[in-house]
């Protein structure tokens, strides 16, 4: 008997062999019999009829390197696809997963030759089969993988805004106790407070970023006529005052007037200092040039220091990536390796670009935006 033919007449054997696997995994264990069936008799029917589909030998090597699209309409979510889904949502492990199809593989398999002695299975068809079962694998964790991405992502918004209002309480209750002129001891412990509870304001707002772009929600932005020289030279201010001990140097050329969100731009200006900073030379200023011709502004904020590395430079505006530590580092200035990635994402937002140059003399971040981001 041909594979598709038994998979068909035999479908209630090989579900119950199925079930049986999936209610001996742990989170499966609160799951009924439809719950740990569900998708399982399409994903058979789809296996058959994919069997019984002709295809050149060319098509069977494209599918079996991943980019066959097999018989199923690719603008349809197949029951492989559903399967992982619903798997990632009720607690399976990616590996788990993968031990259901295992499963399946060995009980559709076992119990076709079973039926096809003593004549043995047709080469062909067991074949054609592991290229179907792994097609349907890689539907169900791709689509499982996505839907454990969509889930923590979820859980990042509702935390970095869960944890706003008690912050906001700590960083209200230090600023009162500064105010009180209540001694030596407690003016100290109020101005800890309120430096870690800015350090947590800035890892929240940066965790917050983070999860919109990763919700494919993007940097808003909110575009108005601004002087940016006066919106990044109050930004300098602010960095002077909380590194005191850092020199910080803005020159400004020609027109900086123009169509951008102000607030981003001091945010993107704040994570490129602060990056230096933290990177560069100590006894070294940090340099802000802004340029400006007639159709854009261009920013450079340059460092003395140590070489970017290699491998560090390919990857370095991606999210959760953190450079060695530096010889700046107090231990306590802890971040989530977001900055870059967020500056790139405000510069993207205001349809502009940005590039590094590292050498062993110096490191500069260029940032270069039209005047107004329709351009």
């Amino acid at each position: 008997m041909q594979l598709a033919d038994f998979i068909l007449r035999d479908m209630e054997p090989i579900a119950a062999q199925w079930e049986a696997f999936a209610a001996s995994l742990s989170p499966a264990e609160h799951m009924g019999s439809a719950d740990l069936r569900e998708h399982i008799e399409q994903i058979l029917k789809d296996v058959a009829t994919d069997l019984r589909t002709s295809q050149s030998r060319e098509a069977r090597r494209e599918k079996s390197m991943g980019r066959g699209a097999g018989v199923i309409d690719p603008t349809d979510e197949t029951a492989a696809q559903q399967h992982g889904v619903l798997r990632a949502r009720a607690g399976f492990t990616v590996n788990q997963l993968v031990a259901e199809y295992r499963a399946l593989r060995a009980s559709v398999l076992r119990l076709w030759m079973d039926d096809c002695a003593p004549g043995g299975p047709d080469p062909d068809g067991l074949i054609r089969f592991n290229e179907a079962i792994d097609h349907a694998l890689a539907e169900s964790v791709t689509s499982f993988n996505a839907q454990i991405e969509q889930n923590r992502n979820l859980l990042l918004g509702m935390l970095g805004h869960d944890m706003r209002s008690p912050l906001q309480a700590i960083q209200s209750t230090a600023s009162c106790l500064a105010l009180l002129n209540a001694g030596e001891q407690v003016s100290k412990a109020a101005d800890r407070l309120i430096r870690s509870g800015a350090r947590m304001q800035a890892l929240l707002d940066d965790l917050t970023e983070f999860n919109r772009t990763k919700l494919g929600l993007g940097i808003n932005v909110a575009v108005a006529n601004i002087d940016l020289a006066a919106v990044l030279a109050d930004e300098v201010d602010e960095l002077r005052a909380i590194h005191p001990d850092r020199q910080i140097e803005l020159h400004v050329s020609g027109d900086s007037r123009g169509n951008w969100d102000g607030s981003r731009l001091q945010q993107l200006l704040g994570n490129l200092v602060l990056n230096a900073i933290k990177y560069g030379a100590r006894d070294t200023p940090v340099c802000v040039t802004m340029t400006c011709d007639a159709t854009h502004v261009r920013i450079d904020v340059s460092n003395r220091g140590a070489a970017i590395g290699t491998a560090t430079m390919a990857s370095i505006f991606d999210p959760l990536m953190r450079g060695p530590a530096s010889q700046n580092d107090d231990g306590r200035a802890g971040n989530l390796g977001l900055g870059l990635y967020i500056a790139s994402e405000i510069v993207k937002a205001h349809h502009g670009a940005i590039e590094t140059r590292s050498n062993d003399a110096e490191t500069t971040f260029s940032v270069t935006l039209p005047r107004t981001p329709e351009q």
